[in-house]
């Protein structure tokens, strides 16, 4: 099964949902701001799957990242904990499939894991 993690506000998002759909292939879209699937333990997996740290996959130049932990030291846990918090800070789209996970930005990314 394939998942897009999704934010229909993001350009970056919609690109990476319409190279999708263009590949004709099915996938689940989970808009993640609203329907808010992450547990610490479930985007941990994700970032794992990924093959990249949690400092890889958050976007710093959210306002609200800034005013509250900019210049701060985290650990992992600590990172995953805060994006889980404000998943806006959580850069998108994430896809997903059962065994791998790719940014998707640029949307080629995706071949990656298809």
């Amino acid at each position: 099964m394939i998942k897009i993690y999704h934010n229909p506000r993001c350009k970056k998002s919609r690109a990476g949902l319409q190279y999708l759909q263009e590949k004709n292939i099915e996938f689940t879209i989970v808009q993640y701001l609203k329907d808010k699937p992450f547990t610490e333990k479930s985007l941990k997996n994700v970032l794992k799957k990924m093959n990249v740290k949690p400092n890889d996959m958050i976007r710093i130049q959210e306002k609200e990242y800034k005013l509250n932990y900019k210049g701060k030291t985290f650990s992992d846990d600590e990172r995953i904990k805060i994006m889980v918090e404000n998943p806006k800070f959580i850069n998108r789209p994430i896809v997903e499939t059962d065994d791998a996970a790719v940014w998707g930005d640029p949307p080629a990314n995706i071949d990656n894991i298809l």
